[in-house]
């Protein structure tokens, strides 16, 4: 069993957290077990935990606490919370201190199974999301789309820099494509008929980080039966590209620095030095130089990775990119379905007006969105997220959002089936929000079976 599937459970009744051990196991799970919340620390402080399922009431503190801190220190770890007592204001909290979701030991005992494997799977998409190897398959400049001033000086700096093998820093706000950045930089090197290796450091825990980036040895800890190349060896040749790489921890950044410096790593329960020879590009959407001054970012490794940096402009001051952008995603998801669908005046007038906080990655996902909830060839303002509808809305169309709000979750739960776990993906809410929007608006009992 995968050491990323490992299961933690949490309550203080030795039989209740018996009974769970037992049917989440046969599910195919690894579980282990704590009493309090002081064990559960210890464990997931010793061993990889990709799934938590705990208690509200504990001896030594409140479960909807341990998930901020759960979610402040082991990011990429889910959490679901039991307890006996249902209360509202406990469940709102839980999941906005990040919970995967929120039930009531008893009534809600049929739920919990199913709510187990929609969180691992959510688990195994990010992590498959967050890792992509590509070989042979480089990329130009051209898959950047725009023609704004910012882009294209970004563009015109990337050409000089990609034949070099100088380590580059891509800076920018989430979503404004800068792996797009990083493939294209990797296409135009000489390293390109080698592999183009992309990791975001944010979806894993340290530990498990640490095996993605550096590999391990068969037995160097519990779960790992054989060994595993790490990501640096993957891409021996070729580049490496660091996503989010504010997120590495600082012991993990000496062994960076290691790899730059000299191109030697060693393997989780190795003691050989190994070698590799590739290229780093790395992204950030934080502040490294205030980083490095707090002590979080390792000033040597900063200056390492900054040799060329790059500022990717926030689609906000590209407004004129957009329905370049818009008409290209679009054609593209359309293309897939054999369908033809145009943005619409005042649907473009729309996207073009509105703050795009998620960059070019929400336009993306909006469009893709869009596409699913027109029947005919031209997507309008009613296809378009809340949000945007509103930038434009008058006082007195108000009054109809709720039931334009039922109307789009009944059409994507169509869509999808009944599928509640990828319905939420699309309608990009949790899924305890889809549960409570369901109840809201009387959903629940006329699901597609």
């Amino acid at each position: 069993m995968p050491d990323t599937d490992k299961i933690l459970i949490v309550d203080d009744e030795e039989q209740l957290r018996k009974l769970l051990t037992r049917i989440v196991g046969l599910e195919g799970f690894d579980v282990t077990s704590a009493r309090n919340l002081k064990d559960a620390r210890t464990i997931l402080e010793t061993q990889p935990v990709a799934l938590i399922l705990c208690d509200v009431r504990l001896p030594d503190g409140n479960g909807v606490d341990f998930v901020r801190v759960v979610k402040q220190d082991f990011p990429a770890t889910e959490i679901i919370l039991l307890t006996a007592f249902g209360n509202i204001a406990d469940g709102v909290q839980a999941i906005k201190n990040g919970a995967f979701d929120y039930i009531t030991k008893g009534n809600d005992n049929d739920r919990i199974i199913p709510l187990v494997h929609q969180a691992m799977d959510k688990i195994s998409a990010t992590k498959a999301g967050a890792v992509r190897i590509a070989k042979n398959t480089p990329t130009d400049f051209g898959t950047v789309i725009g023609e704004s001033e910012q882009i294209h000086k970004a563009i015109d700096l990337a050409k000089r820099i990609a034949p070099t093998d100088s380590t580059v820093l891509l800076l920018g706000e989430t979503g404004t494509g800068k792996e797009v950045f990083a493939n294209a930089l990797h296409g135009n090197s000489k390293r390109n008929t080698h592999a183009f290796v992309a990791i975001n450091c944010s979806a894993f825990s340290r530990e498990l980080l640490e095996g993605e980036l550096f590999g391990h040895k068969a037995g160097a800890y519990t779960g790992a039966a054989k060994d595993k190349k790490g990501l640096v060896e993957v891409a021996d040749g070729g580049t490496l590209f660091l996503d989010e790489i504010g997120e590495l921890d600082i012991d993990l950044q000496a062994k960076l620095l290691r790899v730059l410096e000299n191109g030697e790593f060693i393997k989780l329960g190795d003691v050989r030095v190994s070698k590799t020879n590739i290229r780093i590009i790395a992204a950030t959407n934080r502040d490294l130089e205030k980083e490095v001054e707090q002590g979080k970012f390792r000033e040597d490794l900063y200056y390492r990775l900054n040799i060329f940096s790059i500022e990717l402009p926030s689609l906000r001051q590209r407004k004129g990119d957009i329905p370049a952008l818009a008409s290209f995603f679009l054609t593209r998801f359309a293309a897939k379905q054999g369908r033809d669908v145009r943005i619409g005046k005042e649907a473009m007038e729309l996207l073009v007006g509105y703050a795009w906080k998620g960059n070019v990655r929400e336009l993306k996902n909006v469009l893709e969105r869009a596409l699913i909830l027109v029947d005919g060839s031209e997507i309008q303002p009613a296809h378009l997220p809340y949000a945007i509808q509103q930038q434009g809305s008058q006082p007195d169309n108000a009054i109809s959002l709720a039931s334009v709000e039922k109307q789009h979750i009944e059409k994507i739960l169509r869509f999808t089936g009944g599928n509640k776990a990828q319905a939420a993906r699309l309608l990009q809410i949790g899924l305890a929000t889809l549960y409570r929007k369901l109840d809201e608006y009387g959903l629940s009992k006329n699901l597609p079976k």
